[in-house]
């Protein structure tokens, strides 16, 4: 009060309330919440990273909850903007796991929910990769037709510049019309994955859920040539995805294994096919088989004939 008698000034009622509600209101909780938001997808991107996808979704609940409740708050144009690339991402990643785990609906709603966000961000890579990696969830649960146009939808948005989503969205689309016995289309379609992949820099290459990198391309490549029935290109793949395959990617390498099964009973020999399929198998951790490890087997397990069809199905009932 001396200080405002000196100054002839006194404080109105109310005004420094005021004050502090405007600075909450422009650098306040929302700030944080988006800061840890945007570190939370920097953090959950990276992969499973030798943990089973159940945990990682665990882990990633709390966020989920956090970014619901900011989705609700209003925001300025370029925090919505940039708060909805955040959430086509995260939303995104539990779109994967739920892939992974074959929970089929659960993972087309949540994807659904990433192209939504995608959209609303204005960012056609981000659109692009979550329609890419919708695609995935057709393309290894029999609806290669529906995963096709998900990819193609994909390269699309991808633009004609060399991406991550660029070259996902050729890989899966190689996949798909490999699938549907379009080998002409199908190869094609992995040259082209291969001279996007060649020309991506180190961020678009980088070893995450978002990145490119030459592991994850040979995984791709591996399963397009297996399902064209062109075992030596396949093995090739395998050999060089498993050789850049890190020891914790337990699913990965199944996968990959599970590829070669399918190659030995192309070539004509059942018995090795559900041998090796089998081993696979038995070494899969039980938090592993639930999901798209499963699936593929049980591909395999459709085409074998007689004792080896009989003996992958008991190890898959076991």
């Amino acid at each position: 009060m001396a200080a405002a008698a000196a100054t002839g000034t006194v404080a109105l009622p109310g005004i420094a309330e005021a004050r502090q509600g405007i600075n909450a209101a422009l650098t306040g909780s929302d700030a944080g919440d988006l800061a840890y938001l945007d570190g939370a997808f920097e953090r959950h991107r990276g992969g499973y990273r030798g943990r089973p996808p159940t945990v990682v979704l665990t882990q990633m609940r709390d966020d989920l909850d956090l970014l619901r409740d900011v989705l609700s708050r209003p925001h300025a144009a370029a925090a919505r903007a940039g708060l909805a690339r955040t959430a086509a991402g995260i939303t995104g990643l539990v779109a994967i796991i739920q892939h992974d785990r074959s929970d089929q609906r659960d993972s087309h709603g949540w994807f659904t929910t990433a192209e939504q966000a995608a959209r609303e961000s204005g960012d056609r890579q981000m659109l692009a990769w979550a329609l890419a990696r919708h695609a995935m969830v057709p393309l290894n649960y029999g609806a290669p037709k529906a995963a096709a146009d998900l990819a193609g939808r994909a390269r699309v948005e991808a633009g004609p510049n060399p991406s991550a989503a660029a070259a996902l969205a050729a890989a899966v689309n190689a996949r798909a019309l490999a699938a549907v016995g379009d080998q002409q289309g199908a190869l094609r379609s992995v040259a082209d994955a291969r001279l996007i992949a060649e020309h991506l820099d180190g961020t678009q290459a980088a070893d995450t859920w978002f990145g490119y990198p030459f592991q994850k391309h040979h995984v791709h490549l591996s399963q397009a040539f297996t399902l064209l029935g062109r075992t030596r290109e396949a093995y090739a793949e395998q050999e060089a995805a498993l050789a850049l395959t890190g020891s914790p990617s337990v699913m990965t390498r199944a996968l990959l294994e599970m590829d070669a099964a399918i190659c030995l009973h192309t070539d004509g020999d059942p018995t090795a096919a559900a041998d090796k399929a089998v081993a696979v198998w038995e070494r899969l951790p039980e938090a592993y088989r639930d999901g798209l490890v499963r699936a593929r087997a049980e591909t395999l397990h459709q085409v074998l004939p007689g004792a080896a069809h009989a003996r992958l199905g008991e190890a898959l009932a076991s």
